[in-house]
């Protein structure tokens, strides 16, 4: 396999992740470099998916958690140049019933990638859910 896959946060390539984020996140180019900095120091986890060849970061994903029975999961995108791999399943996989984390109630927001997501049991909110908007910037 081309690919590997880590959970080791001193292994992030911090300017990947913000290059990708601010250019390419539809869900979040608002962020400024120190937003995302501080979303990377205050993660529960975050894992990568890495080229085995170059080292160059190729996949993230991202969450935070009270530890114990919730966790949010943000910030997941492959680069385009290494979709159709696996990568977004891997990180997925790894992130959640790898994890620490295999039996919390995991959440995420998301317009698309519904199908990656349902392989993993999301679905949508039921009548226990509530969500609160973001108020405008």
């Amino acid at each position: 396999m081309q690919y590997e896959f880590d959970d080791d946060p001193a292994r992030i390539d911090r300017d990947a992740v913000w290059q990708w984020l601010s250019t390419e996140a539809y869900w979040g180019r608002w962020r400024t470099r120190a937003d995302v900095e501080a979303q990377l120091d205050s993660a529960w986890r975050v894992v990568a998916a890495y080229h085995r060849e170059t080292g160059a970061l190729v996949g993230f994903a991202r969450a935070i958690s009270d530890g114990v029975g919730f966790a949010y999961l943000a910030d997941v995108f492959v680069v385009a140049a290494h979709r159709g791999h696996g990568l977004g399943k891997g990180l997925v996989s790894l992130m959640i019933d790898e994890g620490p984390g295999p039996h919390f109630r995991w959440t995420l927001f998301t317009s698309d990638a519904h199908g990656l997501y349902r392989q993993f049991g999301f679905a949508e909110p039921d009548r226990t859910a509530l969500v609160r908007p973001a108020a405008p910037l």
